[in-house]
């Protein structure tokens, strides 16, 4: 990952955890119907680890949460 984007995946990692947290899912449950371990999910919302996610991951976690893909690349 580029370090000029590692705000863009920290934003990207608190939309997937406020979306989340909003279907009343934990870690775990979203990791499991995404098919990625806690640890993965974990690291991705946590605001102090740059962690890089796929289109492929994105696309999967936003069709559990029930939204639209894009709303995870709205950068504020």
């Amino acid at each position: 990952m580029k370090a000029a984007h590692s705000e863009k995946y920290r934003q990207i990692g608190l939309k997937i955890a406020y979306y989340r947290k909003l279907r009343g899912l934990t870690q775990e449950e979203l990791a499991e119907q995404v098919g990625l371990t806690p640890a993965f999910i974990g690291h991705v919302e946590a605001p102090n680890i740059n962690k890089a996610v796929s289109l492929d991951t994105l696309f999967d976690i936003a069709e559990v949460l029930d939204i639209s893909p894009d709303r995870f690349l709205l950068f504020d």
